[in-house]
């Protein structure tokens, strides 16, 4: 018998023994001192937030519905913290199967290999908590006939069956899936993270996208796409990129984290956070809307924003010249002692860098050490100079 075997045993075993206990009454006992530790809702992870003063209703995330495109690497783990914390919907979207190398994964058992993912990310998420709704897809929405049927469920998606979701988070491995998710909330006008583990599986990030307000994916594509080259090469074969579960862990964290601080308003909301694992480097920017966008619906997203008022920023304080004190009777003086920093004449931030170099530092070659040597040589040491050779 195989190992495989053995252990689907074991986890028969243990289903049937879970059963028989909750069949006994013992999971009326669980949840009833749950609840005498997390108040009213047992599987609520977030009243510390509110106990902490950080929110100030921990519990509407249980009106609150999330669309996750792709359960692999990132997406199985975030919808897992998801679940935990007690979100009220759940839509999984995928088409792959659960294989053994997928082992890698913090999420999947080997007894749900062959099963599709969202069956199995149901079964095992449905079991941490049941009071969440778990709907599963299994489609590949980058297809004709799928996408007019992704649209529609994340523009109805919404707690209620009517209105659109509350987020989209997308967790795919693939351009195409990327610009296909870009494509219908740009069109929907629906707010969404993109998130994404390196090939190398050492570094990631995640980029919170709002139609019209920052760059959608498709105002700035990936150097290798603006390049025309086929993504599919970067495939290696006997290697599955963003294997490493640590990166994946981490970067399902920071999406998960700022998914709460979007759905339930507390701190700040990244729009674009990167993790570097190899020197533990987070940059973060914000990345504006291309005005030459090719998505029609990004360049119609743009002008309708640019319609909305503004907030008005707080007025500044009158500056005069005048000194705020006539005398100085211990003839105190300001001297700024501080060494400016050093700029980079590329002008680009720490940590990053362009792919390629300007035509200008070309065109305009730098003089020579011996032309900017011989310029402060006066003539008569160049005579001697001469005389010498």
């Amino acid at each position: 018998m195989s190992s495989i075997d053995e252990l689907k045993e074991k986890v028969a075993f243990l289903e049937s023994e879970l059963r028989k206990y909750q069949n006994a009454g013992g999971r009326g006992k669980i949840e009833k001192m749950s609840a005498e530790v997390v108040d009213s809702n047992p599987y609520s992870r977030l009243m510390a937030l509110q106990r902490m003063g950080i929110v100030t209703e921990y519990e509407r995330i249980r009106n609150k519905s999330v669309a996750i495109v792709g359960v692999g690497g990132v997406g199985s783990v975030t919808a897992d913290m998801l679940t935990r914390c007690g979100v009220g919907k759940l839509i999984l979207f995928d088409y792959d199967k659960v294989e053994l190398a997928n082992m890698n994964r913090l999420f999947y058992t080997p007894d749900q290999a062959g099963l599709s993912k969202v069956e199995a990310a149901a079964r095992t998420l449905s079991f941490i908590n049941p009071d969440v709704e778990i709907l599963t897809h299994n489609y590949n929405i980058t297809t004709v006939e799928s996408f007019d049927k992704f649209m529609e469920t994340i523009r109805t998606g919404g707690m209620d069956g009517q209105s659109p979701v509350d987020l989209v988070l997308s967790c795919v491995d693939n351009f195409e899936a990327r610009m296909t998710i870009n494509t219908a909330c740009n069109e929907l006008n629906l707010n969404w993270y993109e998130s994404g583990v390196s090939e190398n599986a050492v570094s990631g990030h995640i980029q919170f996208i709002r139609p019209g307000e920052t760059a959608c994916f498709a105002c700035a594509p990936p150097l290798i796409v603006a390049e025309n080259i086929d993504e599919k090469t970067l495939k290696r074969d006997g290697v599955c990129a963003a294997s490493l579960p640590t990166t994946m862990g981490i970067v399902a964290g920071l999406l998960v984290q700022n998914t709460l601080k979007y759905l339930l308003g507390f701190g700040e909301v990244s729009d674009y956070l990167g993790y570097s694992a190899l020197n533990d480097f987070f940059p973060k920017i914000t990345l504006r809307p291309n005005k030459t966008c090719d998505d029609r619906f990004c360049i119609q997203r743009q002008e309708e924003f640019d319609l909305k008022p503004k907030p008005q920023a707080p007025a500044e304080p009158e500056t005069t010249d005048e000194p705020l004190h006539e005398d100085n009777l211990f003839g105190i003086e300001v001297v700024n002692e501080s060494v400016e920093e050093k700029v980079s004449s590329s002008g680009n931030s720490q940590g990053l860098r362009f792919a390629y170099e300007s035509a200008e530092k070309h065109s305009n070659p730098s003089p020579s050490a011996d032309q900017s040597a011989s310029d402060d040589v006066s003539l008569e040491e160049l005579m001697a100079q001469m005389k010498k050779i």
